[in-house]
This record gives C-alpha cells, structure tokens and sequence, in this order.
C-alpha cells in the first residue's frame, strides 16, 4: 500500500462523512450556502477537522495495538498489521498536527482554540475516558457538536441551541448504536477488543437507544418550530423534514436488530441506499424551504 496509502487508510476516510454532516448545517440553515467566500471558509474548516480527527485516529491506533490484533477487523488496520510503523505514524502526528493548529489560527483563533479543545478532548478519551461507562459515548457524541460548532463558528453564526441538541442527540444514537452492534458481534470476544465491553450488556444499550432515539426526535421537532427560519409565509415548513429524521432513525434500528449492522455507522451509510436516499431528500427539502420559498 505503501507510505501514504497506510497514513490515509489509518485516518479513516470512510470517516469522513461525518465532518460534512456535521460542519455544513450551519451554512445551510443560516441560509449563507451560495456566499462562496463563507462556503470556502467552512470547506477547509471541515478539512483542517478531517485532519485532526486523522491525527486522534493515528493516535488511537497507537494505543491499542495489542487489542486492535486481537479484533477480528481491525487487526488488519496498518498500525496493528505492520503496515505502517509506530515511528513513522508518530512522525506524521508531529507534522500534521503543527500545520493544522497555524491555519486554523490563520482563519480564526477562535477555531485554532476549538480544535486543541478537540484534540485534548480525543486524547484524553482516548488514554482514559473510553474507560469509564457512559462518560465514553457521551464525550465521543461531543466531538460532532464540536464539528457542528465549528461550522458556525466560521462564518460568524450564532446556532438554535435546539440544533445543537438535536445534533447532539443523534450522535449519541449513532454512538450507542455501535456499540450495541460490537457487543453483539463479537459476544464472549467483545470484552478482548474493548475493554468497557464488560460494563455493557444489550438491555443497557437498547434502553439508552430507546431514550436516545425519542429524545432526538422531539427536540428536533422543537427545533423546526422554535426556527425562525423555517417559517415561511407564515407557515412553519420545517415541520415537513421530520418525517425524514424520523425514518433515517427508525430505518438505522432496522439495521441495528433485523440486518445487524450497524457496527460502522460510517459504512452503513456509504452502502444502505433508502439511508441515502433519505439523506439526500432531506437536504433537497431543507434547501428548497431555506433558499426557494
């Protein structure tokens, strides 16, 4: 595969994903998304938050080599397969992390303070908190209220503290959601992989996605009616887009108990087309709502 093609596969591309759905609703919902300087700023936003999570990914992999090789997949990730050194991916982190540290200072201090805030957290989540039950989804579902954050922070824009708890709330589903799919994939195995696994049990998890998933939807639901900006005409529109949410959560629970899947929420939604396809449908409703009317 080579050097970079180890360095890239150890970043996680398929993870992507996660800092445009995470970073873009701020342009969108402020209704800036054809302001192509704003647009440009929150592209290498998202960038520069690809590049650390890589970094916190890079650093992950350092510390779990031993577990990694005994997981049934990501024994095969380069660190843990030898395919990238331990010396050469710490060197990596030394160079990346500098780089993205100025030019998030470059666009906005206030983004350079953000991502460190990022980083430490990740860090700490990675050496500690990813130890501690409960305390570990939650800070993982803290890292995309950041990315959401960050968007806004940007381009000057002040977010629904709704949308931040929506966006939240839903990050925790995902989160839940994967580990309720580890543990029961790997059953007796799960505690060799990860070693919280073993202050988890499935009625836990399906309670805390039971909560999880009703608690997203109605704060969602408050956020279309308590947005300014979706009313249009005097009618509230945005109430027209949680049918979408709505479906997206229930058809990701599908996944989790009748196909389970679920275990990579990033692959699930690289391949399960109707997810796609709501996903895209959304977008077009919340751009005609925002933009048209």
């Amino acid at each position: 595969m080579g050097f970079i093609g180890s360095l890239i596969a150890t970043m996680r591309p398929r993870q992507w994903t996660k800092n445009v759905l995470f970073v873009f609703p701020a342009i969108v919902f402020s209704e800036q998304l054809f302001d192509l300087h704003l647009l440009g700023r929150v592209f290498v936003c998202c960038f520069l938050l690809i590049l650390s999570a890589g970094c916190v990914y890079i650093i992950n992999d350092l510390a779990d080599i031993a577990a990694d090789r005994a997981h049934p997949v990501k024994r095969l990730r380069p660190i843990a397969s030898g395919d990238l050194s331990p010396s050469a991916a710490k060197a990596a982190v030394a160079i990346l992390l500098p780089l993205v540290f100025a030019a998030a200072f470059y666009i906005d201090n206030r983004l350079a303070l953000l991502i460190l805030v990022y980083f430490l957290v990740q860090v700490a989540y990675s050496h500690v908190i990813k130890h501690i039950v409960i305390l570990d989804v939650l800070v993982v579902a803290a890292g995309f209220v950041l990315r959401l954050l960050a968007g806004g922070l940007v381009i000057d824009v002040t977010l629904s503290p709704w949308l931040y708890a929506s966006a939240g709330l839903l990050a925790l589903f995902l989160v839940i959601g994967k580990r309720r799919q580890e543990l029961a994939s790997l059953g007796e195995a799960a505690v060799t992989s990860r070693r919280i696994f073993a202050q988890y049990n499935l009625p836990l998890l399906d309670d805390m996605l039971r909560i999880v998933t009703s608690a997203t939807t109605i704060t969602y639901i408050i956020y279309t009616v308590e947005s300014p900006t979706m009313v249009r005409n005097g009618q509230n529109l945005g109430l027209l887009t949680v049918p979408f949410v709505i479906y997206g959560l229930f058809r990701y629970l599908y996944l989790i108990h009748v196909e389970k899947r679920g275990g990579a929420p990033d692959e699930v939604l690289l391949n399960d087309r109707p997810l796609q396809a709501t996903i895209v449908l959304a977008a077009l409703a919340f751009i005609v709502i925002l933009y048209v009317f």
